[in-house]
């Protein structure tokens, strides 16, 4: 009897799986009311089960890099003797492996598995944050900031690449509005561990700025080894999925591959459709000016409100968190807007003169009151994540196929992170309290931003009137030549 009762489960779930087969078959135009609540359902579990995982292990990654402001204001500086520009060279020299990292990640994370570089990479440079808090001089600051820059360079273009994996292209531009919320969660967050690390100062014989980082570095090491058994390695042997899931994903992966060329590996051929593309470059130029005024705000803003704005060490702490906690509010609605109406533009172009008047009201720092700078903030962080996320989520719903998007995003990065660079340079402790360069290269890049937005939407309306004419013309675009020039392929705008 037990033999029988199996092969009759085993029979209903066979008829099951193909019913669901079926139905999913019979639904490819994707009008069908039940088929899109299936999907639905689907996409709530991975933004359930996958998304939180890589927006918190994006948010410990800007926490790590991040607290060295948090740090330094916390008397870092004078503990281990930092001279001069030394505290600039420090935050600056960080990007120099997190560049050299980038491309190579974009190219091989996905050949290399997603399963196994993310968890191995956070463990890695959970390590090196820990050793920060044993720190002795300049030259260790160095070494640290150096390898914590190489493994962090693997993480998000790993991350955006394996949502790319998992999400159609409709679905991606929130998803990756959630790394950027998570990232500007990161200074709250970090504002808010060092509030209360300042109470740990003196413990066991060290300083609150020791702990800071011990205590994070402990944390993403627990992260990253938990991350081996969260992170799956395909929908085939997802923990998450049942078998109706697995199907539908089935579907979404041929429908997304179909439409993006995909061939499941990434040639040198797609690495230079990416190179020829001028709108590579003028996404990666547009991600550099952003990225440099993101990690500038992010890194000095306890610095800027302790020497800038005259408060003490513990308010520069406490007052940050708020500033933060509202750009990552306004991009989750920001980012949830844009993937609704499918409107990339719109999102940057109405978001940056926010920051525009945030550091035109620093600039006039004689003239207006301490509040008043401290409001002027609020309007920078309301601009800067919308702006950086908004922009790489345009470039990879415009990129095909996927090894060119690969490239792309792997391009705009190593282009962003010459931001962080930059950023570590434009605010000089002894410019305090105007910090006048930091903030008008910041207007600056804003601006230029804006108008490189505005040359990209004037190039995607002019490529879309070609793919029209040659459409009306009769002419198609031969299988093998598939990108996201031919004919068949739509941009978001």
């Amino acid at each position: 009897m037990a033999s029988n009762a199996s092969g009759d489960h085993d029979l209903q779930d066979l008829k099951a799986k193909a019913e669901i087969a079926e139905f999913v078959e019979d639904a490819l135009p994707q009008e069908h009311q039940e088929y899109k609540k299936r999907e639905a359902r689907l996409v709530a579990k991975l933004d359930i089960y996958l998304a939180p995982i890589l927006m918190l292990l994006t948010l410990i990654s800007f926490l790590d890099r991040g607290n060295i402001g948090y740090a330094a204001s916390q008397g870092m500086i004078v503990d281990i003797g930092l001279k001069g520009n030394q505290l600039n060279i420090a935050i600056s020299i960080f990007y120099v492996f997190y560049i050299l990292a980038e491309v190579p990640s974009s190219l091989l994370a996905k050949r290399l598995q997603f399963n196994r570089v993310i968890p191995a990479v956070t463990v890695c440079w959970g390590a090196v944050c820990l050793g920060n808090g044993f720190i002795t001089g300049f030259p260790s600051l160095v070494a640290c900031r150096l390898l914590l820059g190489l493994f962090e360079g693997f993480l998000f273009p790993s991350s955006v690449l394996l949502m790319a994996n998992w999400y159609k292209r409709e679905e991606l531009g929130q998803r990756i509005s959630y790394l950027y919320i998570a990232a500007a969660l990161s200074s709250a967050f970090g504002g808010l561990i060092a509030f209360a690390i300042l109470y740990m100062d003196g413990t066991a014989g060290k300083q609150g700025w020791q702990w800071l980082y011990i205590i994070e570095g402990i944390i993403t090491i627990v992260i990253g080894v938990m991350c081996f058994w969260l992170i799956p390695k395909d929908y085939q042997t997802a923990y998450f999925l049942n078998a109706e899931d697995r199907i539908i994903m089935k579907r979404r992966a041929e429908l997304t591959e179909s439409y993006n060329g995909g061939q499941g590996h990434y040639t040198r051929k797609d690495f230079m459709l990416a190179v020829a593309d001028v709108k590579t470059w003028l996404h990666g130029g547009i991600q550099l000016a952003v990225m440099t005024v993101v990690y500038g705000f992010g890194v000095f803003l306890p610095i800027i409100i302790k020497t800038g704005f005259q408060y003490s060490t513990k308010q520069a702490q406490y007052l940050a968190i708020p500033v933060f906690l509202w750009g990552a509010i306004v991009y989750a609605i920001g980012g949830f807007l844009s993937d609704k109406y499918q409107k990339r533009f719109l999102l940057v172009v109405a978001a940056a003169p926010f920051g525009m008047v945030g550091y035109s009201i620093l600039l006039a720092y004689d003239r207006v009151s301490v509040g008043v700078q401290y409001f002027a903030t609020f309007l920078i962080s309301t601009c800067i994540f919308l702006c950086g996320g908004g922009n790489m989520a345009w470039l990879s719903c415009n990129s095909a196929p996927d090894g060119k998007r690969a490239a792309s995003v792997g391009i705009t990065l190593t282009l962003t992170n010459i931001g962080g660079i930059v950023s570590g340079q434009i605010y000089v402790v002894k410019q305090a309290p105007q910090y006048r360069l930091g903030h008008a290269w910041c207007l600056g890049c804003l601006l230029l931003a804006w108008i490189g937005w505005c040359v990209l939407r004037y190039i995607y309306n002019v490529r879309e009137h070609e793919k029209d004419k040659a459409i009306g013309e009769g002419v198609a675009t031969p299988p093998g030549d598939f990108s996201d020039r031919a004919t068949t392929y739509r941009y978001q705008l």
